[in-house]
């Protein structure tokens, strides 16, 4: 038996050689980076989505959309063309998450700071409130670098809209009021086709984690 291995030694030592090779191959490609899920309506709690697209399987984008931000400038979905961003919904008022929420927006701003192709986008929830006046103390108090993050104010119906129909981001409570909104701790992430690509815990530390490293491997499908 010892005779017969020594004779094909060099045969046993090949066939090693191109199993490893082989093994190493198909583990590359097993390991080969999924691209980001892109969410749809139906896939979404319901209670953050409106009943009109509750069933929508595909398709879906961020709405056109113009607001008004903290310096008074008017924003539009073109400020927001061919960029990565990250949306989330608050008030300058709250007093529970929000705080949270923006710590960790401004987290997200400073880690891509000197990316151009990432911007931020944070709707308020009572515009009434958050004039445009307010957002600005907000932004100075915050640290929010005015061409990298948008806190942007409007219509309160156009940003339930947005909120419930693109971003699906908001609940409603029913008290009466149609454009009642009880924002949420999500943070969305949206691609340059305006999908929905990831939602992520804006109070959780290791839910930004996650977001940061999400943005890396969207970011190579523009490669």
């Amino acid at each position: 038996m010892f005779a017969f291995f020594k004779q094909f030694k060099l045969f046993f030592i090949v066939l090693l050689i191109v199993s490893i090779v082989i093994i190493s191959i198909f583990y590359s490609i097993l390991k080969v980076e999924q691209p980001l899920p892109i969410y749809q309506p139906n896939r979404v709690d319901v209670s953050l989505v409106d009943s009109t697209i509750r069933h929508q399987k595909k398709y879906h984008t961020i709405a056109d959309f113009k607001l008004v931000n903290q310096n008074g400038k008017t924003i539009t979905q073109e400020d927001y063309k061919d960029k990565i961003y990250v949306a989330d919904f608050f008030f300058t008022t709250c007093q529970t998450i929000c705080p949270v929420m923006t710590d960790q927006m401004h987290r997200i701003q400073e880690e891509l700071i000197n990316d151009n192709e990432v911007m931020l986008l944070s709707h308020s929830v009572t515009p009434k409130i958050d004039s445009v006046e307010q957002l600005k103390r907000y932004a100075k108090l915050k640290g929010v670098n005015d061409k990298k993050w948008n806190l942007v104010t409007g219509d309160k119906k156009h940003i339930y809209e947005l909120a419930r129909k693109s971003y699906l981001a908001v609940k409603t409570n029913g008290n009466g009021d149609q454009y009642d909104m009880i924002h949420t701790e999500n943070f969305m992430l949206i691609d340059k086709k305006r999908q929905i690509r990831g939602f992520y815990n804006g109070t959780s530390s290791s839910s930004i984690d996650s977001l940061l490293q999400d943005i890396k491997t969207l970011k190579k499908e523009y490669k």
